[in-house]
């Protein structure tokens, strides 16, 4: 991905979306386009007008930690797209977000039999692993009951984004479907931000803009988020409405990827709906056992 092109659309996004009564500025003169001007950015951040245009031009690399901080503070910028400032400012200095110098980039897999010895422990809940490129690499036996959707007859490996953007069943799937777009795209962000040089993930951003307009429209609007823990509702074929809260881990072991917990209130419905699913899937587990 250009660098110096998604420096320049974060930062023109981020300012469109302020106004000079929010950052204690006046009014002045009509404005063509909306949100500050540049020169008020520059005076927030105490920079020369020079230099911030230059930056917002994309030539961020060697900006100092104070000077990003400063640009931070002025855009009002919340923790994640804090870091993605960041992670484009290493980016542009050659340095990833490990802070080591780059190598050559390996395939993000998690085919460690430990790994699914720790999901086949978890009985209760839904878990599974995916990279930053929303490949659902490896889960446990609920968790593939519970995305036999996602996954369907096999072949190519399961993608969460290409299931949302490509296949009408996630919006049965999935009732908040415009609420998951804007959260899944703002994830494929910041992971782009972090690693620009992520082939695959280049690949799905690229399959996603062609094929669908909501993608390309969010990926347009530069909003970054993380996973971290929240809630979900879905609408499973089998069980009905499910709400659940989620967990997402790192895993150490295996950099960029992560695994995501779904689980049930204990007592509630929902609950109920997932020890039904869980009956599936060791029913499911049985049969294949014969």
């Amino acid at each position: 991905m250009d660098n110096k092109a998604e420096v320049r659309e974060f930062l023109v996004s981020r300012r469109a979306k302020l106004t000079p009564s929010e950052v204690g500025l006046p009014t002045v003169g009509q404005r063509r386009v909306p949100g500050l001007r540049r020169s008020e950015v520059a005076i927030l951040a105490g920079v020369s007008i020079e230099y911030y245009a230059k930056l917002e031009r994309g030539a961020i690399a060697g900006a100092s930690a104070a000077v990003l901080e400063a640009l931070a503070q002025a855009l009002r910028l919340d923790d994640t797209e804090r870091a993605h400032l960041l992670d484009l400012a290493r980016a542009a200095d050659g340095v990833p977000s490990s802070g080591r110098r780059r190598r050559r980039s390996t395939p993000r897999t998690a085919n460690r039999t430990s790994l699914q010895w720790a999901l086949d422990a978890i009985t209760d809940g839904i878990a599974f692993v995916r990279n930053p490129a929303q490949d659902l690499l490896a889960t446990n036996a609920l968790g593939r009951v519970f995305y036999s959707p996602v996954i369907g007859d096999g072949g190519r490996t399961p993608n969460l984004a290409r299931f949302q953007f490509l296949d009408p069943a996630a919006r049965d799937f999935y009732p908040d479907w415009e609420l998951f777009a804007r959260m899944c795209v703002g994830i494929m962000r910041a992971e782009a931000g972090r690693d620009p040089h992520d082939r695959g993930l280049q690949d799905l951003v690229g399959e996603l803009s062609t094929q669908s307009e909501t993608f390309r429209r969010l990926w347009g609007a530069h909003d970054v988020r993380t996973h971290g823990a929240g809630t979900k509702r879905f609408h499973h074929p089998e069980v009905g409405e499910l709400t659940l809260v989620y967990e997402e881990l790192a895993l150490t072991a295996d950099p960029g990827l992560v695994l995501l917990v779904y689980t049930a209130e204990p007592g509630s419905p929902s609950a109920e709906k997932l020890s039904l699913l869980a009956s599936l899937a060791a029913d499911d587990h049985r049969q294949l056992n014969r």
